[in-house]
Parts: C-alpha cells; structure tokens; sequence
C-alpha cells in the first residue's frame, strides 16, 4: 500500500484505489494510511477480478517481479518480505504480463499505466506494453540510475 499511500499524500485531490490479494496485507496499508491521513480505498482483489467495470486515469503498480532462483532472493533485507511478494515463482515477468494484459480495459482513453520492474526487464517491459498497443512506451532509471519504472499510455 505504500505506492497508493504516498501518491494519495502526494496529490490530496485524486481518489485513489490500491489493490492487494493479502487480505493481511490490505489490513497493514489501511492502518498506515489512517496513521498518515491518506484517503485511499483497499480492495482485496488478485489484480483486476475485484475492479470490474471501473476505469482509472493512471495504474501503478509494484507487483512480484524478481525470478525464481534470483541471489537477490536472499539479500538486502528481502528474505523479511512475504516470497509471493517479490517473486511470480517463474521468470519474474508473469505479473507484469498480467497487469499490461487487463489495463487496456480498466483505463479511461489516453490513460497511463506504470509498474516497477527489475534491473534487466526494461526491454521486455516496453515489448509488452507495445505488444498490448500502448504507446510511448518508456523506462526511467531510478534514484540510483538503474532502470526501475516502465511505461505508457492508450
């Protein structure tokens, strides 16, 4: 909820939805956007299922994009995070293959669709959001210069 959190106290004025499939999960982002004062809506939901018929101008997103058997698996803090939270159990880009695949139907037109991707998944990002008939599809560098966020619009 992090994501959804710090955008709603970023820009008070959009409504924002933020969807989790850890009900457990969902439960800690409400408590801390409470504690914060962000207005956000949490859905438990495994992507889009719960959000039939609703359109959004932007999707964001940080799904589980590390592959299986990654070394990074086991390091920087990340053995404390949940396994399904970082990592599809495959080649890292399931998840993102899914959100690109129900976005179209879930943004407004001209709408944007951005998620977090790992260091060596740029290209793959941009070919399936092009793949998916996105446009301008892009990858910006994080703080640190490694290729982090990729996106486009409808």
């Amino acid at each position: 909820g992090i994501v959804a959190i710090s955008l709603a106290l970023e820009c008070p004025s959009a409504t924002l939805t933020a969807v989790d499939l850890k009900n457990g999960a969902i439960s800690v982002a409400r408590n801390n956007a409470g504690r914060l004062g962000a207005s956000v809506r949490f859905v438990e939901s495994d992507w889009y299922s719960a959000l039939a018929g609703q359109q959004f101008d932007v999707i964001v997103s940080n799904p589980p994009y590390i592959a299986a058997g990654d070394p990074h698996l086991a390091g920087d803090g990340l053995p404390f995070e949940p396994l399904c939270a970082l990592t599809d159990g495959g080649d890292g880009l399931d998840c993102i293959r899914a959100i690109v695949a129900g976005a179209p139907a879930h943004l407004a037109s001209g709408g944007w669709l951005l998620f977090e991707h790992g260091y060596d998944q740029g290209e793959a990002s941009r070919n399936l959001l092009a793949a998916a008939g996105f446009k301008e599809a892009f990858t910006h560098p994080d703080l640190a210069g490694i290729a982090r966020v990729s996106g486009a619009h409808l």
